[in-house]
């Protein structure tokens, strides 16, 4: 199992892409990078706020790597490695997170969350289309402006609130948990594989 789970899964490539994560976020998460708004014209935002996507990207392409065959007749259900090595990978985040900010470990739980739903709905690819489209969203539409000019996040904009919130801290948490109880059932005999 430990060579289906290297060779197969390729279940390695996510704490690379957590390396990554941690560089970019390092070297060029400062940089401004504009983004299309939903309403017209453009809004910027920080090249840091979309690299949960790498991290993203990697989970989900190590879940759309399976055999059917071997999972089948495993010992252990493979889900509940998935589920442990997805679970490890926050964990991970959320040390490297004392390095490039917490918002960032804190916004990759609110898309793994996006992602393993979607995924059980639909596949992979959605989930990392839906996953971008959160992003993009919460980039144009989330963002509100107070009296003084300062702008500030609606309160669905889970991705823009600050890094040292509890309260996103304490829902991201909670969606990510419901992400993976609910990734754990299994939906019906036609979808058990999927």
């Amino acid at each position: 199992m430990k060579l289906y789970f290297s060779v197969v899964r390729r279940w390695w490539s996510v704490p690379a892409a957590l390396v990554l994560l941690t560089l970019v976020c390092w070297v060029l998460g400062g940089t401004e990078v504009p983004v299309p708004g939903f309403l017209g014209g453009m809004v910027s935002m920080r090249l840091q706020y979309f690299t949960p996507i790498l991290v993203i990207g990697a989970i989900l392409y190590c879940l759309d790597r399976r055999l059917n065959a071997p999972e089948i007749t495993a010992v252990v259900r493979v889900g509940r490695w998935d589920l442990t090595v997805i679970t490890t990978a926050v964990v991970l985040a959320h040390l490297l997170g004392l390095i490039v900010g917490m918002d960032i470990p804190r916004n990759l739980m609110v898309l793994i969350a996006v992602a393993l739903t979607v995924r059980r709905l639909s596949n992979e690819a959605a989930a990392g289309a839906v996953c971008l489209l959160l992003l993009l969203a919460s980039a144009s539409l989330g963002r509100a402006y107070q009296p003084s000019g300062q702008p500030t996040g609606q309160w669905w904009a889970l991705t823009l609130y600050p890094a040292d919130s509890p309260s996103a801290w304490a829902v991201a948490a909670v969606l990510f948990g419901l992400s993976l109880l609910a990734s754990g059932k299994r939906l019906s005999p036609a979808r058990s594989f999927n």
